[in-house]
């Protein structure tokens, strides 16, 4: 749905980004080494849409918090972002891990979400052939 949505932006001629985060704080974190992390901080705030898929399967460490703080701040009031996970909302308190960038982050990305909670089979199970 999140990448139906980032088509629909494209065809609306907005700029959209989808980014794994396991990828993203990979790629964050070897920025960081190589001197390119602003540049790529750049390109997370420009983008009209962010899509940030497979959110929380696992711990934040300090640095991806920081990073995602930093993300969220940079396009509170000029983009929009689309966060997809498997975990409950009501657990991304404990997976961001330190309360007060908790607050911070998720306060961020809550306060004008619209959230679309799925039910059902996972549409990659197999489906027989008709």
């Amino acid at each position: 749905m999140a990448c139906a949505l980032g088509d629909k932006a494209c065809r609306d001629n907005l700029s959209v980004l989808y980014q794994r985060c396991p990828r993203l704080f990979a790629a964050l974190a070897l920025a960081r080494g190589d001197g390119r992390y602003a540049r790529l901080m750049r390109q997370l705030g420009r983008v009209d849409l962010l899509i940030l898929d497979d959110w929380g399967p696992e711990p934040l460490t300090a640095e991806q918090r920081r990073d995602l703080l930093e993300i969220v701040e940079d396009r509170y009031s000029s983009g929009s972002i689309i966060i997809t996970s498997q975990v409950p909302i009501e657990r991304w308190y404990e997976i961001v891990g330190d309360p007060t960038l908790a607050d911070a982050i998720l306060d961020r990305v809550i306060h004008n979400a619209y959230r679309i909670e799925l039910k059902g089979e996972s549409l990659r199970k197999q489906r027989p052939q008709t």
